[in-house]
């Protein structure tokens, strides 16, 4: 390694952590988000929409859509994307029916965000794969069932 990249690095790291140490440096809004925990703890998927969303009516909607395998080789890796049409969209969460801890992804969006997530989950067995947008007050659905070859969760 070359000294002088090697100086310069350091002396870039070491201002760094000055700045953050002395508070100037602060990612307020990656720290904003909080980690849902009860939904993770949750056994079931009504108590895990309830812990993330609270009491929000659930409605099926045709502005929610999902795009998903129909048969998944491997459950470790199953890539699915959450698409909706609302405009107002707050957040979405995506839930597995038969996994152990069925509470899988979450995001909160802003006011700027699309209406698209991507993910690529865990699945132990085949289930109905339920994804939830969060706007207007209400829980719009879509739904479906990906058969799965190998399980995932410890399956």
């Amino acid at each position: 390694m070359k000294r002088r990249i090697f100086l310069k690095g350091s002396l870039a790291a070491g201002t760094v952590a000055v700045a953050v140490g002395a508070g100037l440096l602060a990612p307020a809004r990656v720290l904003a988000a909080t980690w849902p925990e009860a939904a993770f703890a949750a056994k079931t998927e009504a108590d895990a929409l309830r812990a993330f969303f609270g009491d929000a009516a659930v409605v099926d909607s045709d502005k929610v859509s999902l795009k998903a395998p129909l048969q998944a080789e491997n459950g470790a890796v199953v890539p699915i994307k959450v698409m909706t049409t609302l405009t107002d969209a707050e957040a979405i969460a995506v839930v597995v029916e038969k996994n152990p801890v069925p509470y899988v992804t979450s995001l909160q969006m802003t006011v700027v965000a699309g209406g698209m997530f991507s993910a690529r989950i865990k699945m132990g067995q085949t289930s109905p794969v339920n994804c939830y947008v969060k706007a207007g007050g209400k829980l719009h659905k879509a739904s479906q069932e990906i058969k799965v070859s190998i399980g995932g969760c410890g399956g």
